[in-house]
């Protein structure tokens, strides 16, 4: 860096996880360049998840008014339960004066005013998230944390078979648990 300074290679991409958290397998990813935002993922992966999703869990990246009103009406008529954080200077976007339905995120916001940030995650189960968080560390020691592939096509592949062996690793590490019945 000293002698040639900076380098065009020198950028990072960003794997997007959408994470089943019944059964902790990878049901949707996407891997884009460090400049792409967050929240603009958010469609193509829940586009990859099964119907019987319907709880969306997200870190404060997702706190955009575009994801709610995506979450609220998507275009397959799928309705999802958003549990995304707003940032702390949140501001009420539309208030109770109104005739229309209150806003989703709206009512985030009034109830962590109303609560308190903790209160309203615990009660929420926002800490659900963490395993997302697991996923990722999973991936990092397993996989590693850097991408093999050169061309876009084929880094995108690598992803995605690293997923499929991630969810592989888990069914197969998994164990079996039932009640046992004692006899005596």
């Amino acid at each position: 860096m000293r002698q040639h300074g900076f380098s065009q290679r020198r950028t990072w991409l960003k794997l997007h996880v959408a994470l089943d958290e019944a059964t902790a397998q990878v049901v949707g990813h996407t891997l884009t360049p460090n400049w792409v935002d967050d929240a603009s993922q958010l469609a193509p992966l829940l586009e990859q998840t099964p119907s019987a999703i319907s709880t969306v869990s997200a870190d404060g990246a997702y706190d955009k008014r575009k994801v709610f009103s995506y979450l609220e009406k998507t275009p397959t008529e799928r309705a999802f339960e958003a549990i995304i954080p707003p940032r702390k200077d949140a501001k009420i976007q539309q208030h109770g004066n109104r005739k229309a339905p209150p806003l989703r995120r709206d009512e985030i916001i009034r109830a962590i005013r109303k609560k308190g940030r903790a209160r309203w995650k615990k009660e929420r189960g926002y800490h659900r998230r963490s395993l997302a968080e697991t996923l990722m560390f999973r991936y990092k020691k397993i996989i590693g944390n850097t991408v093999r592939a050169r061309r876009e096509q084929y880094q995108q592949s690598e992803s995605r078979v690293a997923c499929l062996i991630l969810n592989r690793m888990l069914q197969v590490a998994k164990p079996q648990s039932y009640p046992v019945e004692n006899d005596g």
